[in-house]
């Protein structure tokens, strides 16, 4: 399991003061980004060197509290799922350092060649790190 802490910005909240909804996809996305940190260049060398891309093909949220600017964001990430070319990322995101339960995100990536843009099998680096975190 990955832990990710992620403060809430001035920026990310609504009129009503709380985090746009949206915007926790964008948290989901940060921690997914530091989970792949430890390949070599991290996830920017995936993406612009290796070219490979990780698109979203369904993504399921329940929200349970809001949170607000200067809340800390945490997010627990896990790995329910790996197949042959796509994988499944658990978001357990929490009220740090509380623990109220905030929102849950089931997201599903498909391993893809950006510049062939079509799936591809998941890389033996990316498998090895995924499957620690399951």
């Amino acid at each position: 399991m990955l832990v990710h802490d992620r403060a809430v910005r001035f920026e990310e909240v609504d009129a009503a003061g709380i985090v746009f909804f949206p915007r926790f996809l964008n948290y989901c996305h940060d921690a997914m980004a530091e989970l792949f940190a430890p390949l070599e260049g991290g996830y920017v060398q995936l993406v612009n060197g290796r070219r490979i891309g990780l698109p979203a093909v369904h993504v399921e949220a329940d929200y349970r509290s809001p949170l607000r600017f200067g809340d800390t964001a945490r997010l627990e990430v896990t790995i329910p799922h790996v197949g042959s070319s796509s994988f499944t990322l658990h978001y357990r995101i929490t009220l740090a350092p509380s623990g109220l339960p905030v929102a849950e995100i089931k997201h599903i990536v498909v391993t893809t060649d950006l510049v062939a843009m079509r799936a591809v099998p998941i890389p033996a680096d990316m498998r090895a790190l995924l499957e620690q975190h399951r």
